[in-house]
């Protein structure tokens, strides 16, 4: 593992219960602790618990936060309430995606974002370079450490390290200096899992203590460490973007399907707006739909798809489900061809496999 690369503060932890450290995006980072199915199978049926501590953190202040923020983000916050987040975009003015993020209404002329590790650099960059207002921006992520409890039992076992009532938190709402045990964290009802569950942030020196105390407290649940290989598994058969791979600079959040989060009709104008509001409208030239194979084969992140002769569009992330056991991909094709029951073909080593254009999600929590 090369010197070079950046670490969490858990990064000596990960030894202790079995980690496999790879290079992901410049950071050492935990790909699983047991197997990427065992993991995915607990934060399905009982609890995992991730560090997400790469993740980039942007405290956003003053009494202009909210007009910039309207300007910057695809999504509405004007109906942003304290303790509530929101899933939203950052646009390029081509429609193309700076980044997917969430904002977290601290209170009246305070917000905090949670950006891509990816793309801390990046983003901070993009918004500090349009900064016009009475706003400050500063890049927190250094101080502040993410672990994210999912599964079903995340709430129960929680639970009985606070006194603050976790079934009182709802859906895309947090609470701030919530005691777990001996740490203060921000627990927000979140997650990139398909599964209830929270992510909670804390100061980075923190972090190791709330790590051991959680793995500790919800052994008996079944609850266990789980690495980078079971969440992409878990979010993708959720259907949650991934960026890099469902969203990119090249891709708008139309064309992958987050146009949820694109409030063109909202009053302030936002960067993209135009471009969107025509996507939106007209259709995009583009659509991110599901593939099931029909023969055998996986589709790969990069892959070809065909329809006949004609090269139509490409993987954007694909693997054998393990909640399914079944080999499927989200593709991004042309619209025309992106109908439910179609066939299309996927390139694999050479060789065009045949599968079929299916719902998603390909998981969908009862």
């Amino acid at each position: 593992m090369s010197e070079s690369l950046k670490k969490t503060p858990l990064f000596e932890l990960y030894k202790e219960s079995g980690g496999k450290t790879i290079d992901f995006g410049g950071w050492a980072l935990p790909v699983q602790f047991t197997s990427i199915k065992a993991e995915h199978e607990a934060v399905r049926t009982k609890a995992g618990l991730f560090d997400v501590s790469h993740m980039g953190e942007v405290d956003v202040r003053g009494k202009d936060s909210l007009a910039y923020l309207q300007k910057m983000m695809t999504n509405d916050l004007s109906k942003l309430k304290n303790n509530e987040a929101l899933y939203t975009a950052m646009c390029y003015e081509n429609g193309g995606t700076v980044d997917d993020l969430l904002v977290y209404k601290i209170k009246d002329e305070h917000y905090l974002l949670v950006i891509n590790a990816s793309n801390i650099e990046k983003d901070v960059a993009w918004l500090l370079e349009h900064v016009s207002e009475e706003v400050q921006v500063t890049n927190i992520s250094p101080k502040i450490a993410q672990l994210a409890i999912q599964g079903p039992q995340a709430e129960k076992i929680l639970q009985r390290m606070t006194k603050t009532n976790l079934s009182e938190i709802s859906f895309f709402h947090f609470q701030n200096d919530v005691h777990i045990k001996n740490v203060s964290a921000l627990v927000s009802r979140t997650g990139y899992t398909g599964e209830d569950g929270f992510e909670l942030y804390c100061q980075a020196d923190h972090a190791p203590a709330l790590w051991n105390e959680i793995l500790q407290e919800g052994k008996e649940d079944g609850l266990i460490p789980c690495g980078l290989g079971a969440r992409d598994t878990l979010r993708f058969e959720a259907k949650l973007a991934l960026y890099g791979q469902e969203l990119t600079a090249e891709i708008s959040p139309i064309e992958a399907g987050i146009g949820f989060a694109v409030r063109t009709e909202k009053e302030t104008p936002f960067i993209g707006q135009d471009v969107l509001k025509a996507q939106k409208e007209n259709g995009a030239p583009r659509k991110l739909v599901g593939v099931e194979m029909i023969e055998r084969g996986i589709p790969r992140h990069g892959y070809s798809v065909y329809s006949g002769e004609e090269e139509i569009g490409f993987v954007t992330t694909g693997t054998q489900s393990p909640t399914l056991k079944k080999n499927i991909g989200h593709v991004l094709i042309k619209k025309q061809y992106a109908v439910i029951g179609n066939d299309v073909w996927v390139e694999i080593r050479g060789k065009k496999v045949k599968a079929e254009i299916v719902k998603t999600p390909f998981y969908k929590r009862k």
